[in-house]
C-alpha cells in the first residue's frame, strides 16, 4: 500500500513497529458484509480491498465455495504485447508490491483506461449538445 523509503523504515523501527504493522493499523477494517460495496469492475474491487481489510471474526464466518457456486471465468482471448525490459520490471516489481500478478495487473491497466477513456468521451458528447443546444 506504501512506499516505505529507508529513513521512514528506520523512524518506525525505532518505536518497534514493522512497516506492515503500520499498514494493518492504518487500513479500515470491514467487520460486516454489509459494508462491502457492491462492485462495478475487478479494477473497482481491487482499489477497495487495496485500501480495507476483513475482521478476523469475518474471516472466521466464511466457508469456501464449492466449484459450482463460482461463476464461470470470463471469456478471454491472448494478446501478444511487447515492452521494452525497464517498463515489465517495472510492471512486475508494481505487481509483487500489490500481491497481484503482473499480467492481471496489465489487464486491469487497460480495462481502467478504456472506462476513462469512455468517460472522456461521454463528457465531450455532453459538451458537444449543449453548445449547441
Amino acid at each position: 500500500m506504501f512506499d516505505w523509503d529507508e529513513g521512514n523504515v528506520d523512524h518506525i523501527a525505532e518505536h518497534g513497529i514493522s512497516p506492515e504493522e503500520a499498514e494493518e493499523a492504518l487500513l479500515p477494517t470491514i467487520h460486516g458484509l454489509e459494508e462491502i460495496p457492491a462492485f462495478t469492475s475487478e479494477a473497482e474491487e481491487h482499489a477497495f480491498w487495496s485500501t480495507h481489510e476483513l475482521s478476523d471474526a469475518l474471516w472466521d464466518q466464511g466457508e469456501p465455495l464449492g466449484a459450482e457456486e463460482l461463476p464461470p471465468p470470463p471469456e478471454t482471448t491472448p494478446v501478444v504485447i511487447h515492452l521494452d525490459a525497464a517498463t515489465l520490471r517495472q510492471v512486475k516489481a508494481l505487481a509483487r508490491r500489490w500481491h497481484r500478478g503482473y499480467q492481471a495487473l496489465l489487464r486491469d491497466f487497460v480495462a481502467e483506461r478504456l472506462e476513462e477513456e469512455r468517460r472522456r468521451a461521454g463528457q465531450r458528447h455532453r459538451e458537444r449538445e449543449s453548445s449547441t443546444g
